[in-house]
């Protein structure tokens, strides 16, 4: 009897030191990890569909005396953007610059207000931007966002050409290839 009460009184004492380790509750951590996006394309996409020619051209019908005709405004193309602001970041931009511009010539380019469909804080445009080889601001207040991919989604551009006045006696009869950059930014 006496072993099995000290047997008893062991079990006992080892279970009142054995006590459970749940509870009710417990926890565990998840990091989420959100990367910096800063995407920018020029949509129709292919180089194919969105490289384009203007053309000046003579007056109809010809008469001597008479300034060349501007091309007709091109609004093709489409920017389309993705950007996931770092938290040191407030906004984004998106500026643009084009290569060496035919003497005699200007060129303009508009982006349109942004386009229904993506989400998040989309640009603000600054209006009509005359190209020049150094950038300029073209869409403001970029924040986290996407627009949607593809014609009408983003911002339209609007493409404008003209023969200056004060320049006329600069133009050649040549064709010239001028690139024009888009580059998303941190403001």
């Amino acid at each position: 009897m006496k072993k099995i009460i000290s047997l008893t009184a062991l079990v006992v004492g080892v279970m009142s030191l054995a006590h459970a380790q749940d509870s009710n509750s417990d926890n565990h951590q998840i990091t989420v990890v959100v990367p910096n996006i800063a995407l920018l394309d020029i949509e129709p996409g292919t180089a194919a569909t969105r490289n384009f020619s203007s053309t000046f051209a003579q007056p109809t019908p010809l008469e001597a005396g008479e300034k060349i005709d501007n091309p007709d405004d091109n609004t093709d193309l489409w920017i389309n953007y993705s950007s996931i602001l770092p938290s040191a970041v407030t906004s984004r931009k998106v500026n643009v610059k084009a290569s060496a511009i035919p003497d005699g010539v200007t060129i303009k380019v508009t982006a349109g207000a942004a386009a229904a469909g993506g989400a998040g804080t989309k640009g603000t445009s600054a209006g009509e931007i005359t190209l020049s080889t150094s950038d300029q601001e073209i869409i403001s207040g970029i924040g986290s966002v996407y627009t949607g991919t593809g014609i009408s989604k983003g911002h339209q551009l609007t493409y404008a050409f003209d023969a200056d006045d004060a320049d006329y006696a600069d133009l050649k009869a040549k064709s010239t290839a001028v690139t024009v950059t888009y580059t998303l930014v941190d403001n």
